[in-house]
C-alpha cells in the first residue's frame, strides 16, 4: 500500500476498533489481512497520531496532578490526597484512606509498627479486611497508659487492627512520659519493653501520625499544663512524630520533653522499608514539610489544602 492508502486503512481500522467495537478478527476478515497485521496496524495508528488515547483521571481521580507535584517536589514514593473537609470528618476520611493504602501494600508475615493519636484511631476504625493475615504482627511505636482517651493509645489501635484481619499484636506496657531522662532509660531497658522496641526496629511498614507545634498539642498541655510555654520558648520545633518533637530539617529537637518520652527512635524510621505518614491541616504543614525534608516518611496521606500548602511552602 502507498502511504496515503496506508493512512486511509489505518483510519478505517481505528474507527472500527475504537468506535464501532469490532474485534481484531472481524476487522481482519473485512480488510482481507491476517489478525496479527491488524494488531500491528493499530499500534502504527497510535505512533502516527491517528489514534490518541486520553485518560480522564481528573474525573475519577481529581488530585492526581497535585499528588504528582508533591511527589516530585519532595522526592517521595507516593502521595494520596483526599478532599478537604476539615474537623473530625477530615480525620475519618484520612483514616479511611490510610486503611485502604495499608491493605494495598501489606503482606502476610510482615511486622507493622503503629503510633497513636486521633487520626490513627480513625485509621484503625476504618481498617477492615475479608482476607486474614495470621502471620502479620502489629507493634505499638509509643507508650501510653492511663484512663484518658484510651481509644487513641497505640496499644488499643494495634489490638483493633489485629482483630480486623485476624493478625497478631504486641502491647507496650509503659507510659508515654516519665519524670526524667534516667527513668526513661530504666523503662526502656526492661525486657518486656525492650523486646517490643527491638521488634519495631525490624518492622516492614510503619504508620505514623504527624502532630503540630507544642501550642497545638493537647498531649503536651495535658502533661505539662502552662509549663509547655516556657519549655519550648527557645525551641524551633515545628511538630512531632511518635511524640518526639522535630525541627524544620526533620532532626529530633533537644529538649527535656523528648528526653522523657518513651517512644520509637525517630531517626530509626529512616531505616524502615516503608513509613506512611498520615496528617492534614494548616497547623501541621510545617511539621509535614520537616518530616519530608528529613526523609522520615516515604508515603504521605493528606488532604488537598495541605498538599497545596506544601507546594507553596517548598524552598
Amino acid at each position: 500500500m502507498t502511504f496515503i492508502e496506508d493512512r486511509r486503512s489505518l483510519v478505517k481500522m481505528a474507527h472500527m476498533y475504537y468506535e464501532e467495537g469490532a474485534t481484531q478478527s472481524e476487522i481482519a476478515k473485512e480488510m482481507g489481512v491476517s489478525r496479527s497485521l491488524i494488531s500491528k496496524y493499530l499500534a502504527k495508528a497510535k505512533e502516527q497520531g491517528i489514534v490518541e488515547i486520553i485518560i480522564h483521571d481528573d474525573i475519577i481521580h481529581p488530585f492526581r496532578q497535585l499528588e504528582m507535584q508533591v511527589e516530585r517536589s519532595y522526592g517521595i514514593r507516593e502521595v494520596i490526597c483526599i478532599p478537604s473537609f476539615g474537623g473530625e470528618s477530615s480525620k475519618s476520611r484520612l483514616g479511611a484512606a490510610a486503611a485502604k493504602y495499608l491493605l494495598r501494600v501489606m503482606q502476610d508475615g510482615q511486622t507493622i509498627g503503629v503510633s497513636s493519636g486521633t487520626t490513627l484511631y480513625e485509621f484503625a476504625k476504618a481498617f477492615t479486611s475479608s482476607q486474614e493475615y495470621p502471620s502479620v504482627v502489629f507493634v505499638p511505636l509509643v507508650g501510653g497508659m492511663g484512663n484518658e482517651r484510651v481509644d487513641i493509645h497505640a496499644n488499643h489501635i494495634v489490638a483493633t487492627l489485629a482483630r480486623q484481619c485476624h493478625a497478631q499484636y504486641k502491647l507496650l506496657h509503659t507510659p508515654v512520659m516519665v519524670d526524667s531522662k534516667e527513668a526513661k532509660e530504666v523503662f526502656k531497658q526492661q525486657s518486656s519493653i525492650k523486646s517490643v522496641f527491638d521488634l519495631a526496629e525490624k518492622a516492614d511498614i510503619a504508620v505514623v501520625g504527624i502532630g503540630g507545634t507544642p501550642q497545638h498539642s493537647t498531649m503536651v498541655k495535658s502533661y505539662l499544663g502552662e509549663e509547655h510555654q516556657n519549655l519550648f520558648a527557645d525551641q524551633q520545633v515545628v511538630g512531632d512524630i511518635c511524640y518526639n518533637f522535630i525541627n524544620e530539617d526533620g532532626s529530633v529537637s533537644e529538649n527535656s520533653w523528648n528526653d522523657r518520652t518513651i517512644a520509637f527512635d525517630v531517626e530509626k524510621l529512616k531505616d524502615l522499608p516503608l513509613v506512611i505518614g498520615v496528617a492534614s491541616g494548616k497547623e501541621k504543614v510545617r511539621a509535614i514539610k520537616a518530616a519530608l525534608k528529613g526523609r522520615l516518611i516515604e508515603v504521605l496521606i493528606t488532604d488537598e489544602e495541605t498538599a497545596q500548602a506544601l507546594l507553596e511552602e517548598k524552598d
